[in-house]
């Protein structure tokens, strides 16, 4: 186990952001990618809901689904991935060195990792926020409960640093204990070697989700911090950006038009305007990406839309359990939207 202080952790977790950006060109990601044959998708090391490999070998979850939205734009086959499990410490080296083509792994768009890593974020793919959880026979009930708690983390995150900020708040002292890989921190919290755990809501209910009994843990009620979760590119390659952020678009889009995996072949029939653009029955929307004009439909026969996509990996009748919160569409007051597709 390593302990670290507060002041040590949070200088480790921004010291990431001051790495500077490998040479490569990102020139034509498309063109690298298509000569390829595949897509290379960093995602995390084993999260279940996220992505994890089923019993199979199969990688299942919201983020591995988002990278076979993007490669089914490409091929017109979702299943042309190539799935690179990337840790917290080295995830944007391996976008910056061209290892990766796309970082679909639970990161939060922040200012400096934005400004200053050589990267791009496309559209915010989950909106979440920081929390933390105990086991339920401590009895506690708020995060204001944890004063002198010790709280189990991963380097390399913004959650030192929003730790620091509440507790700071309330002057409150905590202890961050810090464990190298996502395994480490789990066993360690389901020993008791730590108080709480923290990360962000979603990590929570899937570190909930693989304990022996879940029910023997509790999410505190409070939402410590603003996590929007985005999609990486490399910088300086605008049309990959724009045929990574339009597949996620493409997503919410056909929620919000009712275009389902299922009933897909049936909406090429639609007179409505929008989804005949959408499905590429008309104004050729795909070659202004360098790409087939069928990408919607191929995205959307693949995977289907954003809402399946998080019901099949996340949703209410998961292991995870989790609702939509403000990841439901703008008219049923959720915070997904996505720009018109003319």
């Amino acid at each position: 186990m390593n302990r670290w202080t507060v002041g040590s952790c949070i200088g480790a977790a921004l010291g990431i952001l001051t790495v500077v950006t490998a040479g490569v060109a990102s020139a034509d990601t498309l063109d690298t990618v298509k000569k390829r044959g595949k897509l290379v998708c960093g995602v995390s090391l084993s999260t279940p809901g996220f992505a994890a490999p089923d019993d199979k070998g199969r990688m299942e979850g919201f983020d591995a689904d988002i990278c076979r939205a993007i490669a089914a734009a490409v091929f017109g086959d979702g299943e042309k991935v190539e799935y690179v499990p990337t840790n917290i410490n080295t995830r944007f080296q391996a976008l910056q060195s061209g290892e990766i083509d796309v970082l679909s792994r639970q990161t939060t768009h922040t200012f400096t990792r934005d400004a200053s890593l050589g990267i791009d974020f496309g559209p915010v793919v989950f909106y979440d926020g920081q929390g933390l959880m105990v086991q339920k026979s401590l009895g506690v009930t708020s995060a204001e409960e944890l004063k002198d708690a010790a709280i189990c983390t991963l380097p390399g995150t913004t959650t030192a640093q929003n730790l620091s900020d509440f507790f700071g708040k309330l002057g409150a002292k905590f202890e961050l204990v810090v464990f190298e890989s996502p395994d480490e921190n789990r066993a360690a919290f389901f020993s008791g070697r730590c108080d709480a755990i923290s990360s962000d809501r979603s990590d929570l209910a899937s570190i909930r989700a693989v304990a022996n009994n879940p029910d023997d843990y509790v999410v505190l009620p409070e939402t410590i911090s603003k996590e929007p979760l985005a999609v990486g590119v490399r910088q300086n390659d605008s049309n990959w950006r724009d045929i990574v952020s339009w597949s996620i678009w493409m997503l919410m889009a056909a929620e919000e038009k009712g275009i389902t995996q299922a009933n897909v072949d049936e909406k090429v029939k639609s007179d409505d305007q929008e989804i005949q653009r959408m499905l590429g029955v008309t104004d050729n929307l795909g070659e202004m990406l360098k790409l087939d004009n069928k990408w919607g439909y191929n995205i959307i026969k693949s995977v289907g839309n954003y809402g399946e996509v998080f019901d099949r990996a996340l949703g209410e009748k998961t292991r995870l359990g989790m609702t939509r919160g403000p990841n439901t569409q703008w008219n049923q007051g959720g915070l997904l939207y996505a720009p018109p597709i003319r």
